[in-house]
């Protein structure tokens, strides 16, 4: 229950935006916090390695990266158009999804990849955005996180560190507009300032 008085509480209409995960060594510090949970080591490797959204990753199944290798692309049915895009995977994931699978408590082809402990069904978006919070804020993140952070922290370090065009991001998340995917990254205002520091 929010209090009246909660000077965080979003106006009628409008909504908080959820951040990126913008500094490497907190990325770090929560994959050495859960290096003994293979299952959250894997999800969170994944989602901050992938374009795909939270409910995208959650359908997935064992069979469907059981023999995946660096460098193999995967696909998935995208859950707002309908239609299937593919990444390639890198080591990291590979190596993360390997040491899951090795513990995964139900390697039927058709099992979830990320089940619920208490049901073994698949788990749901609100306990990806519950279990991402709880991460962040382990390793001393002050802002706003939840299920999109994983995706946005993938954009935000493509565009970032690897310098990567923004409409090479946008076909990659699906957007409309460059706009839309500057300020999905919440990196406008960053790169509108950065502006200022070219001297002619």
């Amino acid at each position: 229950m929010i209090e009246a008085g909660n000077k965080n509480r979003p106006k009628k209409g409008s909504s908080i935006k959820v951040e990126p995960i913008r500094d490497l060594k907190a990325i770090k510090r929560i994959k050495k916090l859960y290096s003994d949970n293979p299952r959250n080591l894997c999800l969170f490797t994944f989602g901050i390695n992938t374009a795909y959204r939270a409910n995208e990753i959650l359908s997935l199944t064992v069979e469907q990266v059981d023999y995946l290798q660096a460098g193999d692309r995967l696909e998935i049915k995208q859950s707002k158009t309908g239609k299937h895009r593919s990444v390639t995977v890198n080591q990291t994931v590979v190596d993360a999804i390997d040491n899951w699978l090795k513990v995964h408590p139900d390697r039927r082809p058709s099992a979830p990849l990320f089940p619920s402990k208490k049901t073994g069904e698949a788990l749901t978006v609100p306990a990806i955005h519950k279990l991402v919070k709880g991460w962040c804020r382990e390793v001393g993140l002050k802002g706003n996180y939840g299920s999109h952070t994983m995706r946005k922290t993938w954009g935000y370090h493509q565009r970032v560190q690897n310098n990567q065009p923004i409409p090479l991001l946008m076909s990659a998340f699906g957007h409309t507009t460059q706009a839309q995917t500057l300020e999905y990254l919440c990196i406008q205002e960053e790169e509108i300032q950065d502006l200022y520091g070219l001297e002619l």
